[in-house]
């Protein structure tokens, strides 16, 4: 029998909230002190909430995790941490939304090769997941950048008088630096901001 009962919640952003977590938890009757909630990406397990559980864990005490991918999302580190806490510290896991990964039950030797067997397939899908979700990002920001999606903070609007001193400088009678300064702005700046006016100039022709 568990000596005490703990919960870990995972959230990938402060954004984001472990209602559904807490409430798959149930009639569990993990004290609300021993529930730990980390809200940051399960790329590693770097994160303070988990730290601190590791510490406070003692042989024979019981984890509740809702889904593998609460746990983490690298597969090679969900293994490793697997093994820390059921080998190094002793305790038992439940998965929830996985039976087979409750290392209460099936302590024999097919129990644990069932249970091992299923933990290497969902942290396998865990990582995937991870690597799918990644590559979808960068598809729909690709995408977005097409269509003239712009990201970052908007460009601070030009001075007044810019279009006189590009004009000038354009031109040739009067330097960068010195229609830079006109405009009150750095000479990188004004160079940068230079063409993106002159493809807004070409835009309206």
């Amino acid at each position: 029998m568990s000596l005490s009962s703990y919960a870990y919640l995972r959230v990938s952003s402060v954004d984001q909230s472990e209602d559904r977590q807490l409430m798959a938890l149930g009639e569990k009757g993990v004290p609300k002190e021993n529930i730990y909630t980390d809200k940051q990406s399960g790329k590693d397990f770097e994160r303070p909430q988990y730290q601190r559980l590791l510490r406070r864990l003692r042989p024979g005490d019981l984890l509740y995790i809702l889904s593998i991918d609460r746990l983490g999302r690298n597969y090679k580190e969900i293994q490793r941490q697997w093994q820390l806490l059921t080998k190094e510290k002793r305790i038992d896991i439940c998965v929830l939304d996985m039976p087979l990964l409750d290392t209460r039950q099936g302590k024999d030797l097919m129990g644990t090769f069932i249970a091992d067997l299923v933990l290497q397939i969902l942290s396998f899908v865990a990582e995937n997941e991870r690597a799918n979700i990644r590559k979808r990002q960068k598809q729909g920001i690709a995408a977005a950048q097409a269509r003239g999606v712009r990201f970052g903070r908007p460009a601070r609007p030009l001075p007044e008088n810019y279009a006189k001193a590009y004009c000038l400088w354009k031109s040739g009678k009067l330097s960068g630096v010195a229609a830079a300064r006109l405009c009150g702005m750095p000479l990188s700046s004004f160079r940068y901001r230079a063409a993106g006016y002159e493809r807004g100039a070409k835009e309206q022709d």
